[in-house]
C-alpha cells in the first residue's frame, strides 16, 4: 500500500496592510532621495558648478610614491583611480591573509595546555582589541621611522632582503621573453581547477586535469624566469628590486594585528563548540592532537567561524582608509584627499569612494556567502 505524500504547505500571502505599509515607506524612501538630489543640484547651481565625471580624463600633475603599476604626472585622474585601488586592494589582500594566519595561531595558543602560551595569547587579544585602530597604525609607523636602521645599516633578511628605514627591499622577478604570460596561464589554470574537480567526482573525461594543470603552468612560469634582481646600495638608497614603503608595513601591520585579536576569539569558540566526543573519536582512531585539530576539529568549526570572519574581513577592508592618517597613498588618502583639493569635485570624488569600497566589500560578501554554502552541511 502507497502512504499518501501530504500535499506541500502553500506559503502565506502578505495582508493588504503589510503592502500599504511597504509601498508607504517605498514612497517616503523614494521622496527622500528626490529632496537630496533636488537639494545639492540647487546647491551646485548657486556655485555655477555642475556633477558630472569629465575630470577623469584630465591631467593630474602630482606623484604618487608607491605605485603597483606604472605612473607619472602626466596621468589623468582615472588612471590615479586605478593606481590608489590596486594599492587599498593590496593592503587589504595582505591584511586579510595575515590577520587570519595570526588570529589562528593566536585562537589555538588561547585552548592550549601550556600555562605560558596561553596567558600569552590572552594578554596579546586584550592589549590589541582594547586599544584604539588608528593608534596601533601610527604605534607600527613610528617604529617603523625612529627604531629601524638608515640603508646603509639596513638589516639583511634571509633571501636577499634588507629592512630599513626606507622600508622592506625584496628581490625582483625579472622574466624572459615570454613576459607574463605564464603567470596568466597560472591563474588561468588555478580557476580551472575547481570545473575539472568536479568533473573528477562525477567520473567524466578530463578529471584527471584538476592536479596536473596548476603544476604545469607553475613549471612554465618557473622555466620562464630569466633572474632575480636583488637590492643593491648605492649612495644613501638602494636600486633595484622591490621596494615595499613603511606606509605599507605599518599599515598591513597594524590591520592584521588588530583583526587577529577578534579572530583568535572567534576560533576560540569556535573550536570550543565542538561537542568532546569528536576530540574523544579521534584519540580513540590514534590521531595526535594536531591530526585531530586540523582532521576532526577545524573543518567542523569552520562551517562556525565563516559568518564571522566575513564580518571581520569588511571591516578590515573598510579600514584600509585609515592609511590616509600616515601618508599611505590609497583611495581615501589620494582621491578624498589630494584629487578632491584639486578639482573641487567633492561630491563626484566621494561618490566615487564611496560606490568603490560598497562593490569591494559586496564582492567579498558574496565570495564568502558562495564559500559558506559549499561547506555547509547539507540536510537531508
Amino acid at each position: 500500500m502507497i502512504a499518501r505524500q501530504p500535499a506541500p504547505r502553500q506559503q502565506k500571502r502578505g495582508s493588504f496592510r503589510a503592502f500599504a505599509w511597504q509601498g508607504l515607506f517605498l514612497c517616503a524612501l523614494a521622496l527622500f532621495a528626490w529632496f537630496v538630489i533636488a537639494n545639492a543640484s540647487d546647491n551646485l547651481a548657486a556655485r555655477n558648478m555642475n556633477f558630472g565625471f569629465a575630470f577623469l580624463s584630465q591631467r593630474t600633475g602630482f606623484d604618487i610614491p608607491f605605485h603597483i603599476v606604472p605612473w607619472s604626472t602626466a596621468d589623468s585622474y582615472g588612471r590615479a583611480l586605478w593606481v590608489c585601488l590596486l594599492n587599498t586592494l593590496l593592503a587589504a589582500a595582505i591584511g586579510i591573509v595575515l590577520g587570519s594566519l595570526l588570529g589562528f595561531l593566536l585562537g589555538v595558543m588561547r585552548l592550549s595546555a601550556n600555562w605560558l602560551a596561553r596567558s600569552l595569547s590572552l594578554a596579546i587579544i586584550e592589549i590589541v582589541r582594547n586599544t584604539p585602530q588608528l593608534l596601533q597604525i601610527i604605534f607600527w609607523y613610528v617604529v617603523m621611522i625612529q627604531a629601524l636602521p638608515p640603508p646603509r645599516n639596513g638589516l639583511a633578511l634571509p633571501g636577499g632582503m634588507i629592512l630599513s628605514v626606507r622600508g622592506l627591499n625584496m628581490p625582483s622577478i625579472e622574466m624572459g621573453a615570454a613576459g607574463l604570460w605564464p603567470f596568466l596561464l597560472l591563474v588561468a589554470a588555478l580557476c580551472l581547477v575547481p570545473v575539472f574537480r568536479g568533473l573528477r567526482r562525477r567520473h567524466r573525461a578530463f578529471g584527471w586535469a584538476a592536479p596536473l594543470l596548476p603544476a604545469i603552468a607553475l613549471m612554465l612560469v618557473l622555466l620562464s624566469v630569466d633572474h632575480l634582481d636583488y637590492p643593491t646600495l648605492r649612495g644613501f638608497n638602494y636600486v633595484g628590486g622591490v621596494v615595499v614603503p613603511p606606509e605599507l608595513i605599518a599599515l598591513v601591520g597594524g590591520l592584521s594585528l588588530y583583526m587577529s585579536a577578534f579572530v583568535a576569539e572567534i576560533v576560540r569558540a569556535s573550536l570550543q563548540g565542538i561537542a568532546r566526543g569528536q576530540r574523544e573519536a579521534a584519540s580513540s582512531l590514534g590521531l595526535s592532537g594536531a591530526q585531530a585539530l586540523f582532521l576532526v576539529i577545524l573543518p567542523q568549526a569552520l562551517r562556525v567561524m565563516i559568518p564571522q570572519l566575513t564580518n571581520q574581513y569588511l571591516n578590515l577592508t573598510k579600514s584600509t582608509s585609515l592609511g590616509a592618517a600616515i601618508a599611505y597613498p590609497e583611495l581615501v588618502q589620494i582621491y578624498a584627499g589630494t584629487v578632491l583639493n584639486q578639482t573641487g569635485r567633492a561630491l563626484e570624488t566621494m561618490f566615487l569612494v564611496m560606490i568603490i569600497f560598497l562593490g569591494i566589500n559586496l564582492a567579498i560578501s558574496g565570495f564568502m556567502a558562495w564559500y559558506n554554502a559549499r561547506v555547509a552541511i547539507v540536510e537531508r
